[in-house]
């Protein structure tokens, strides 16, 4: 049975992401602070929630490295995420800690943790990254550099591991139609052909992770036609 650890599992691309796997018999173990806002989903009986403010690395840790005494997790999958927008000297040591700790520890540290569990059944690690990975961000910085070492972590990851036959994902979503951006002083377009549908990069996560073993899309870019952004 596919069993995956999901961070973010309660909003956005992360909560799309659970509904895609559970809908395709996946057990789920998804993380989040407020499962409230997510009644259907946890009222499915091959889902299990873990609250946890992933800010908390330590007690993060002590949390999976229990978990992994009882499940054999065949998938980890990284999509929380956060992000602060603006000139970067008005950010402050706070707001750049959580980014790096969310974007970029978390995903290091669970990977870290799995590993050995994931190489014993040939497992998939998937990051849900963004395509300010692989451009300049101005107005950004802090927060493209998050995605642009986790995306490089992956690189690296998977040159490592594939020996193993562990597979290694990254997608990079563009501008989605979601609550990332309530930090933020702009959002979406107003039309469909300017955003993606956090369902969309589901779908194309479950693409990637269909394929036959012994081949692999290691790195998957969505955009949406149009380049629009518009301000709050």
């Amino acid at each position: 049975m596919n069993i995956a650890l999901l961070t973010g599992a309660t909003s956005g691309i992360g909560k799309a992401i659970c509904n895609m796997l559970l809908n395709d018999g996946f057990c789920v173990y998804g993380i989040g602070r407020d499962f409230s806002k997510i009644p259907d989903i946890c009222a499915r009986e091959n889902f299990h929630s873990i609250t946890c403010d992933l800010l908390d690395t330590k007690n993060l840790s002590n949390i999976i490295k229990e978990l992994t005494k009882m499940v054999s997790f065949t998938h980890f999958i990284h999509s929380a995420g956060v992000g602060y927008f603006g000139p970067h000297e008005e950010l402050n040591p706070k707001k750049i800690h959580e980014m790096i700790t969310v974007n970029l520890e978390v995903p290091m540290l669970l990977s870290n943790l799995l590993l050995r569990h994931l190489k014993k059944v040939k497992g998939t690690i998937v990051a849900i990254s963004s395509v300010t990975a692989q451009k300049s961000n101005t107005h950004g910085c802090a927060y493209g550099a998050t995605k642009a070492g986790l995306t490089n972590f992956h690189m690296s990851l998977f040159d490592e591991i594939r020996k193993y036959g562990v597979r290694v994902i990254t997608i990079h979503p563009d501008m989605t139609q979601s609550d990332f951006y309530k930090n933020a002083n702009f959002m979406e377009g107003e039309t469909e052909d300017t955003y993606l549908y956090p369902e969309e990069v589901a779908h194309a996560l479950q693409m990637a992770l269909k394929q036959r073993e012994g081949i692999l899309i290691s790195e998957l870019t969505i955009k949406p036609q149009r380049h629009q952004i518009r301000k709050k």
